[in-house]
């Protein structure tokens, strides 16, 4: 009778332990991807982007109802946390926004008023930096993307 219990009772740990691994393994694989709607809200439509190395993406959000720029730095393999940021300046109005530490996964949202002007702006993970100078303001203006490692 003895037997009978502790097999029982070990049938049931076992059972119970892999419920358990099999319910956290689903929370976290079920983990959603991040994106630049996500970070900046479902109203903002991505403009421009500019990969930073292998290591992820900034990207350049614009909402054409409010007239505002959103800026965010996501990363291509989220994980351990590692120094990110994400910067808009508008050189027309002074006006900049930004984020910066240390991240798993995004760096923002970062926003300005930009209707009408162009903007800067950038972001970096770990030691790789992306800035693009004045962009998105139309044909006559050129724009430059750096990349600094």
């Amino acid at each position: 009778m003895r037997i009978a219990r502790n097999v029982a009772t070990a049938g049931a740990l076992t059972a119970l332990a892999v419920g358990a691994a099999t319910a956290f393994g689903t929370t976290a694989s079920a983990a959603p991807n991040v994106t630049p709607q996500g970070v900046c809200g479902s109203a903002y439509k991505t403009v421009n982007s500019a990969p930073i190395g292998s290591l992820g993406t900034v990207y350049l959000t614009y909402n054409s109802s409010n007239g505002k720029n959103c800026v965010a730095t996501i990363r291509a393999n989220p994980g351990a946390a590692k120094y990110m940021s994400a910067y808009i300046y508008v050189p027309d109005s002074d006006e900049w926004a930004g984020d910066s530490g240390s991240y798993t996964s995004y760096a923002g949202p970062a926003y300005v008023y930009g209707k009408g002007h162009c903007v800067s702006w950038g972001g970096s993970i770990d030691n790789v930096y992306v800035s693009v100078e004045n962009s998105n303001c139309g044909a006559l203006k050129e724009h430059r993307v750096t990349e600094i490692r």
